[in-house]
């Protein structure tokens, strides 16, 4: 079933979901703007490849694991493609004025955020040694 239409009113303006909004289009829209390689470029620069910290290939590197706690976060504004981008976006729309009105736009920020980090991160020990990037706010919507 696909969610169309939430039409449960809320307290608060949510200021917190629609910038989550934004950022994600505008990051989108400049993935675009660079062109196909350029843009494949880009995104490869700041998804989350598990392979890139596999440790019996590149050893134990307190650097490179910093590297890959910044890629858990940065890959959930990074997408594939228009439909992933609608997809989630609509998806964060209808669920998520809801739940930032429900915990506050400061609790909703953090809980996002962290829910985000957290799927990547367990994407990344599940998947580890995969050569396939990781984009998408999946996680964090999901959470």
């Amino acid at each position: 079933m696909i969610p169309i239409v939430n039409d449960h009113a809320t307290r608060r303006v949510p200021v917190v979901t629609h910038t989550i909004i934004l950022l994600n289009v505008v990051v989108f829209g400049y993935q675009l703007f660079l062109g196909a390689g350029a843009g494949t470029q880009f995104v490869l620069h700041w998804a989350l490849v598990p392979d890139q910290f596999a440790i019996w290939r590149h050893g134990w590197d307190w650097h490179l694991l910093g590297r890959g706690g910044l890629r858990c976060f940065t890959s959930m504004f990074l997408h594939a493609g228009w439909l992933h981008i609608i997809g989630n976006m609509w998806t964060l729309w209808i669920f998520g004025d809801e739940i930032e009105d429900r915990l506050g736009h400061g609790r909703f920020l953090l809980f996002y955020l962290l829910a985000g980090v957290f799927a990547a991160a367990l994407h990344l020990l599940l998947n580890f040694g995969s050569p396939i990037p990781t984009v998408g706010a999946s996680g964090a919507i999901a959470g």
